[in-house]
């Protein structure tokens, strides 16, 4: 039996100093940063940032060169 999911689509994101706010069709929802950068780990080669409970990737350079 396959199982079917609507996908869920952002209408925009709002970033606080505690909360990482994705606004969708039904409502906000609040994700605190807490949580989200607990999970995150160095690469093995030091050039990516790597979130393994969403399997994303950031590379250093380019955040660091933008200053975020």
């Amino acid at each position: 039996m396959e199982s079917k999911t609507q996908p869920v689509l952002a209408i925009s994101i709002e970033v606080t100093a505690e909360w990482l706010v994705v606004v969708t069709e039904t409502g906000a929802v609040p994700i605190p940063w807490a949580k989200c950068s607990g999970q995150a780990e160095l690469s093995p080669s030091g050039y990516g940032i790597h979130w393994p409970l969403i399997d994303e990737n950031l590379a250093v350079g380019p955040l660091v060169q933008t200053g975020c």
